[in-house]
């Protein structure tokens, strides 16, 4: 029982020598080495604790029922003050693990690159205006795309509660750590003619609904403008906006310009850095489906310049 594991854990951490490290790292690795039924206490922690796979480590999927086990050691001993606190749901299990989370990361998606390397999908040359059921079928064909696609519909399943930030950082992931043309094939796909087993294939691979859908939906302007308050996305954002050389900001309030770049079916780059860029905006809020209604007159062409920009993909494809 909880009650029990909170037991041991006291037992054990107020026997530990009060010249103690703080590094919570080397704490761990004093419980898992006793030899005295720690290690297993430490199990029910990382079992609490359901940290996720998929490059997102140090996220635990039951924050509460998390933090609070890990808060016991900071009640129980101390020195384990440091490796708990309640400032937000994540601070308890991110301070616990500490570097390891970064760690962990880089490891994983190293180790998922390794995989792909030994992919047959992955020596195949890009091809132009592949149908999303051809590659859902070549995906699932080939071991390593398989195994990396049902990690991630694994998260976004639409049998289970969305969550939509993990579900983005597990798309995010998937498309981030295959090779860039299968990458390109995967997210330029489309399907040709009304075909409901292509659309089905179409919203798993471009994560439909959960990672792409908010009720209501958002007007672009404000998921620029989230995206901009948020590191990660912004980061993306710059790679991105210079593929359209001829968007300004001088332009954002110019009415006859915004009409000009609308109606003209705005140019982009499409070099490769920029049909990177365009896959790196997959799992971030640009990604997720805005709208320009109900916006007042005044706003209306800034709205469908971003919409335009975010959601059309003629001009890299």
């Amino acid at each position: 029982s909880l009650y029990s594991v909170f037991t041991v854990l006291f037992m054990y951490f107020t026997s530990i020598p009060t010249a103690q490290t703080t590094d919570c790292l080397h704490l761990k690795e004093q419980c898992i080495n006793a030899a005295n039924g720690c290690e297993n206490v430490w199990n029910v922690i990382e079992d609490v604790c359901n940290i996720s796979v998929l490059g997102n480590r140090c996220k635990a999927e039951d924050a509460i029922g998390c933090n609070r086990i890990i808060q016991v050691l900071a009640d129980a001993y101390p020195e384990f003050k440091n490796c708990a606190c309640t400032t937000d749901d994540l601070c308890s299990i991110t301070t616990l693990l500490g570097k390891q989370c970064s760690i962990d990361k880089v490891n994983v998606s190293t180790e998922t690159k390794l995989q792909w390397s030994l992919s047959a999908l992955s020596k195949k040359a890009y091809t132009a205006n592949r149908t999303c059921l051809d590659m859902n079928k070549e995906c699932v064909e080939d071991e390593v795309c398989n195994k990396q696609l049902s990690l991630y519909l694994k998260v976004c399943s639409v049998n289970k509660k969305c969550n939509m930030e993990e579900c983005q950082a597990a798309i995010r992931f998937f498309y981030q750590n295959m090779p860039s043309e299968v990458a390109q094939m995967m997210t330029f796909c489309d399907c040709i003619q009304p075909d409901e087993s292509c659309r089905k294939a179409k919203e798993l691979l471009h994560g439909k609904p959960c990672a792409v859908t908010a009720v209501p939906p958002p007007s672009c302007l404000n998921v620029i403008h989230m995206c901009e308050e948020n590191e990660l996305c912004r980061q993306v954002e710059e790679r991105f906006y210079p593929c359209w050389r001829h968007v300004t900001k001088k332009c954002y309030d110019d009415e006859a310009c915004l009409e000009t770049l609308i109606k003209g079916d705005m140019p982009c780059s499409a070099n490769a850095d920029c049909k990177a860029a365009y896959i790196s905006n997959w799992g971030t809020m640009l990604r997720v489906e805005c709208t320009c209604q109900n916006l007042p007159p005044a706003e209306q062409s800034l709205c469908k310049l971003f919409h335009h920009m975010l959601h059309s993909k003629s001009c890299f494809s």
